[in-house]
This record gives C-alpha cells, structure tokens and sequence, in this order.
C-alpha cells in the first residue's frame, strides 16, 4: 500500500464503481419525491454496494475477497432491475437505461475478471 491510496483503490473495477454511483446520483436526483425512501434509495444502495464490497473484500484472503465479489455481482444485478423497473415507470428515459446497461455489463465482466484472476494467482 502506498502512503496515501489502498490497493483496492487502483482496481479498474474500483473505479469504474465509483463512476457508477455518479451516474445513479445524477439520474436519481430527477425521480419523484415520493420514491426517495423506495426506488430511489433501493438504486443507490445497490450502486454503492457494488463500490463498497470490492474495497472490503480486498483486505481479506483470495477466498474472501471472492465471497466479497459475488456479492457486488449480485448488487449490479440488482441495478440491472432496478434500472429496468425505473424506465417502466417512466422515471428515467431510454437512453439513460441504455447507458445503465452498458456500465452493469462492464461491472459485471470487470468482477468475473477479478474473480477468475483470483484463482489463477
């Protein structure tokens, strides 16, 4: 570990993360009122869970930090739902569904990366 980052924080994974819960801040800023302690929070939570479970687990054993892993695969697949049912209700447009998709998928293929990586180490 370097004097001022965590390993974790140079995982390409850790920072596409990151960026992802720029994106679901921004787009959930625009949903009603009445969904902030429902859809809106449910998406963010997920978002971060994603961010917070790759950190966590890299402390630990190559097993753990798998565990961690799946975990934040299982978050993004969440997303993946929640961002589906936000265009239904019409509270996020297309293109921003689009755009979710496209980052869950990077996400998703990152982490089975890392996790593959892990049992080859």
């Amino acid at each position: 570990m370097s004097e001022d980052r965590f390993d974790f924080e140079n995982l390409k994974v850790y920072q596409k993360s990151l960026e992802y819960i720029d994106f679901v801040y921004e787009i959930t800023k625009g949903f009603p009122k009445d969904e902030i302690f429902s859809l809106t929070n449910q998406f963010r939570r997920a978002s971060i869970s994603i961010c917070l479970n790759i950190a966590e687990g890299s402390g630990g054993s190559k097993a753990e930090f798998n565990q961690f892993l799946k975990i934040a695969r299982r978050s993004v697949r969440e997303c993946v739902a929640v961002t589906e049912i936000s265009c239904r209700q019409a509270f996020i447009s297309n293109e921003y569904k689009k755009q979710s998709r496209g980052s869950c998928i990077e996400l998703s293929r990152m982490i089975n990366g890392l996790m593959k990586s892990l049992k080859n180490k």
